[in-house]
């Protein structure tokens, strides 16, 4: 497109077109709003039945306007929108935003009409917001372009930049964060996305060095190239960015030869992305906006050791359950540190952590202070939490002491007054202190803190290996489908990823001499290009400890094979030594539709599918980003040795899933699935003993 977003965002001048003097109107709205709101700007209202509105001089067509138009709002039937911005193109006009409905949302008819106006946009090179949006807010320069309900009442410009895809939901998230004192710079729906998409306004609007922190909603994404570029620009600016997306419950996930391929649906592999770039994602809007009132008026901590001061025990204890649910330290403080506490609150306070300092600094409202601050000089605690509650008859005294708080203590806290006053709650937010409804989301809005501070702390210790990982080149066999195992297996230890020694048999004899040649134990399994689930079909005999065990397990998996799948072409038999004992892992690769290829890891063997305890990126990921992933694995403790058995050779295992992360990368979009399950993890190394490999 011709133009950046610049002139959608922040006009210099903006036409409205189909502009009624009838303010309650949709096409009235946004005249009365910028009029309203004090707009700076030229207004150039376009409609025929009016010589003027409101006394703006009013135009009867757009090429009567008699100056340039950065942004032109369309509020005209469907079916016009198309000769409007053809006018409009015609006239010069550099961006658009289209109200009207209509379009793909109604079905193939209203698509055919949506394709007809972004070629329209395309062949003037305009940018199109929607259509079937509610448009925009840029509360800073006042440009209230919608007809929304949140710009009927205050929008004062913030640190926040709001980008949602929805427009009666967005406007509802909108007004809860307005209720919370949360100024929004920017309000933006993008609606049908035909041109402009949510990710390239979100980075527009992150660009700006007004905006602290992205958030947004969304309900789906075409295009995932776009929101890692987001993502990356957003961890460079060091700007938080929160998203809810709804969709979870539905994997839609196609089916699929492959276990990976199976689990990889389109809000799992979401998922995984955006943990990798640093996005937080959020359950409902009520958290998403409780940790950008963290992220708006706290700076990040250290690490992730947690203080939390209340005064009562009961909320403190609630608050240390959920702080480890979600991987938070809450410390116990250091005997120093324990002792000044002592010292300074009642012999019937808690001074361990959680501390108490119980009501009594009602009494000395001195205590309250100086026991936040001894708690935030601990070395063990990065962050901290206030809790109180009701406290209307102090609202006075207790402003003043956390406005005396924050000036003094340099680490970052927040204040969880339960049922406090609206002048409490403004007061607080005045001054730039993060008041949060309850214990559960103060802890939520801290988590975020400290796991956005150790993302972006990890993003940038890891450039390095980023930008210094090997690219391969590969020749994947030139037809679709199965890539036999032994072809599969060079394929891949081309790129590093470490697999058993395997030899293909056509016949029993030659079994006995491969199993002599590996060293006993071996395994047996049949090889067909039809049969991709060997143990299935009954194809796999493992622990055969000699000769004539070999011979006769042989004819076994042969004729279980045959009987399995009468047609199906076998190529052989695999011999291939036992491996050590271990853990099992699966790890795989996928082709997804937004993102391009994605590397699982999870627990392996034949209950991969029922538990679903895997995790996605983004090919390709450096060892360091792969042991995230393991982190991230529900049951990962297995990995740390349970019940004597060791802990595994994690190094050896991040590294294999990073060479099967840079064989998705060299495959150059031939590969449609891999999978590697079992991987055999243990104390000595990580090997993969199967793997199907489906190319495109």
């Amino acid at each position: 497109m011709k133009h950046d977003l610049h002139a959608l965002l922040s006009p210099a001048s903006i036409a409205i077109v189909g502009a009624s003097a009838d303010f309650a109107k949709v096409n009235g709205r946004p005249l009365k709003h910028l009029i309203q709101k004090g707009y700076a700007g030229k207004i150039y209202p376009v409609n025929p039945k009016y010589p003027s509105i409101n006394g703006i001089a009013c135009y009867p067509s757009v090429a009567d306007i008699p100056g340039p138009v950065d942004l032109a709002i369309v509020a005209v039937p469907a079916k016009a929108v198309a000769p409007v911005l053809r006018e409009l193109g015609a006239c010069g006009v550099k961006s658009v935003i289209v109200f009207s409905s209509g379009f793909a949302e109604i079905g193939d008819g209203g698509r055919d009409l949506e394709t007809a106006i972004t070629s329209v946009a395309r062949e003037f090179g305009m940018r199109l917001c929607g259509p079937n949006c509610l448009g925009l807010i840029n509360a800073f320069e006042r440009v209230i372009a919608t007809f929304g309900q949140y710009a009927d009442g205050s929008t004062p410009p913030g640190p926040v930049g709001f980008v949602t895809q929805s427009g009666a939901f967005g406007t509802a998230i909108a007004a809860l964060a307005r209720r919370r004192e949360l100024g929004l710079g920017y309000f933006v729906n993008t609606g049908n996305e035909s041109d402009v998409t949510f990710a390239q306004v979100m980075r527009e609007v992150l660009a700006d060095p007004r905006i602290k922190v992205g958030a947004g909603y969304i309900e789906g994404l075409r295009d995932g190239a776009e929101m890692i570029a987001l993502a990356e620009s957003a961890l460079a600016a060091g700007k938080p960015l929160v998203i809810a997306k709804v969709g979870r419950s539905s994997s839609g996930a196609r089916a699929a030869a492959s276990h990976t391929g199976s689990l990889a649906g389109a809000d799992a592999v979401f998922d995984g992305v955006i943990r990798q770039f640093g996005i937080i994602r959020a359950r409902n809007e009520e958290h998403m906006l409780d940790m950008v009132e963290g992220f708006a008026y706290c700076g990040l901590p250290q690490g992730a050791g947690l203080g939390i001061i209340t005064q009562s025990g009961g909320a403190g204890v609630l608050m240390a359950d959920r702080a480890e649910e979600l991987g938070l330290t809450v410390p116990v403080l250091e005997t120093a540190t324990q002792r000044a506490l002592q010292q300074t609150i009642p012999g019937f306070g808690a001074s361990g952590n959680p501390v108490d300092v119980t009501g009594q600094f009602l009494a000395d409202p001195a205590l309250l202070r100086e026991s936040v601050k001894i708690v935030m000089a601990d070395p063990q605690v990065h962050v901290g939490i206030v809790w109180l509650q009701l406290m209307d008859a102090y609202v006075d005294v207790l402003i003043a002491i956390f406005e005396e708080i924050k000036a003094q203590v340099d680490k970052p806290f927040v204040v969880c007054w339960v049922a406090a006053s609206d002048k409490a709650l403004q007061a607080l937010r005045s001054r730039g202190i993060a008041v949060l409804r309850g214990a559960e989301p103060a802890v939520d809005a801290v988590a975020a803190l400290v796991r956005y501070a150790a993302m972006r702390k990890a993003w940038q210790a890891d450039g390095k290996a980023r930008s210094g990982m090997r690219t391969h080149q590969l020749n994947l066999p030139v037809t679709s489908g199965p890539v036999s195992s032994l072809e599969a297996a060079e394929l891949l230890r081309k790129c590093g990823v470490a697999l058993a020694e395997t030899r293909l048999a056509a016949n029993a004899a030659e079994a006995v001499t491969c199993a002599a040649a590996l060293g006993y134990p071996v395994a047996l399994k049949i090889e067909s290009p039809e049969i991709l689930h060997k143990t299935e079909a009954g194809g796999v005999l493992l622990n055969l400890a000699d000769g004539a065990a070999v011979a006769a397990a042989y004819t076994q998996v042969v004729e279980n094979a045959r009987r399995h799948s009468p047609g199906a072409k076998l190529s052989g038999v695999l011999v291939q030594q036992m491996a050590a004992d271990g853990a099992d892992m699966v790890v795989g690769l996928h082709h997804d539709p937004a993102y391009g290829m994605v590397v699982m890891v999870g627990l392996g063997g034949i209950h991969v599918e029922v538990l679903k305890d895997v995790v996605f990126r983004k090919v390709p990921v450096t060892t360091a980003e792969a042991g995230s992933m393991l982190d991230e694995l529900r049951a990962k403790a297995i990995l740390n040795g349970v019940r004597g058995s060791p802990a595994v050779d994690r190094a050896a295992l991040t590294r294999l899933i990073s060479s099967v992360s840079q064989f998705g990368v060299a495959t150059d979009g031939r590969l449609a699935e891999l999978d590697l399950n079992p991987v055999r993890a243990g104390p000595d190394g990580a090997i993969a003993v199967d793997w199907l490999m489906i190319c495109r």
